[in-house]
């Protein structure tokens, strides 16, 4: 086959963009229409004098009768997603937000976070970032915005200004880079399969990531060091430094990042730039380090364990809570508690 002309290209182009501008479209008419079931769905059910039995009662019937009218697709289950969908999002403008920018798979997934703030977050970073569905689901699955909870309970005592405690979590999950889930292996082994996995390790990084450097040469007068990741942040504008180690965590390890980071403001940082960040990414870590040293007062020195598998809520939360005791604040606000209306049946 020729290579296409200009011309064809031009015709390419009009047509490819028709049938983005068609599925765009055609996804809105049924996110709208599956709002307006839910919401329908939820007057009647308000009508009956028992709503809980009286409900179930109603979806299972109307799930007969639009799977013998239309066929697949309006389960019980759907069914139940679709008014799950109408009680978080009441508001009909949010609606047409949602309309334009996420697809039903989206809001399908998003729906069942455990929390109206994690749903929040979810829906803002997956228009954002335009996150594909796989992407969103494995951010859920990986409790991105749990994770984040960490950094925020550390800015209890912060100045507000210092909005990089939204972006540093802990721990970190690298499930994808197929580590082994026990047993040892050396640094250069997980830079390796980090550089290897390097689009899937942004994505967990967060937004605004980008990769500068492996490895990076810093020197003085006297000496040269090497920072195993460098990466800029264009939100943050700023550098972040990563130091990986695959054991537990150490006051030299933590030293050792002190120092990188005031090399690295002094002879690397431009003038516009923020200060820099340094994460020591690390297998485990030990309380008594963490909560005596340098960096429990720090704004530009973190670390963060990294797990080799996805964790459970469970396990989760326990890491969390756990986070708290090791920098010594005292946070009274719990979790969020689970949604009630989230057990889908």
């Amino acid at each position: 086959m020729s290579e296409l002309t200009p011309f064809h290209a031009d015709i390419k182009a009009i047509l490819q963009q028709a049938r983005s501008k068609a599925r765009t479209a055609v996804n809105s008419a049924m996110v709208e229409a599956y709002w307006l079931i839910g919401q329908r769905i939820v007057q009647e059910e308000q009508q009956g004098q028992h709503k809980a039995q009286y409900g179930t009662r109603l979806m299972e019937v109307l799930s007969i009768a639009l799977t013998a009218d239309f066929g697949k697709g309006f389960s019980y289950a759907n069914l139940y997603n679709f008014r799950q969908f109408y009680r978080l999002f009441p508001d009909q403008q949010m609606l047409y937000t949602l309309c334009r920018e996420l697809s039903w798979s989206h809001l399908r997934l998003i729906i069942r976070a455990d929390s109206q703030k994690a749903i929040e977050y979810y829906c803002k970073e997956a228009r954002e970032q335009n996150w594909t569905v796989r992407q969103l689901e494995r951010n859920i699955r990986s409790n991105d915005y749990q994770r984040l909870l960490s950094s925020q309970v550390r800015s209890s005592g912060a100045p507000a200004q210092v909005a990089h405690l939204d972006f540093i979590k802990d721990p970190y999950v690298l499930e994808f880079l197929q580590l082994p889930e026990s047993g040892n292996f050396r640094e250069s082994e997980l830079e390796q399969a980090i550089i290897n996995e390097l689009q899937k390790f942004l994505l967990e990084l967060g937004k605004g990531f980008s990769f500068v450097a492996r490895q990076m040469r810093v020197s003085t007068e006297t000496s040269h060091f090497f920072i195993d990741l460098v990466f800029y942040n264009y939100l943050l504008k700023c550098f972040v430094i990563i130091d990986l180690k695959t054991g537990k965590l150490t006051h030299q390890d933590i030293g050792q990042m002190d120092m990188y980071v005031r090399m690295f403001d002094d002879l690397k940082r431009g003038e516009d730039d923020n200060p820099t960040i340094g994460i020591i990414l690390c297998d485990s870590k030990d309380e008594t380090v963490v909560k005596y040293s340098v960096m429990r007062d720090s704004q530009q020195i973190f670390a963060s364990k990294y797990q080799r598998v996805l964790p459970t809520e469970a396990e989760l939360v326990a890491e969390i809570e756990r986070e708290k005791r090791l920098i010594g604040v005292r946070h009274d606000k719990p979790l969020p508690p689970e949604d009630q209306d989230s057990e889908a049946p």
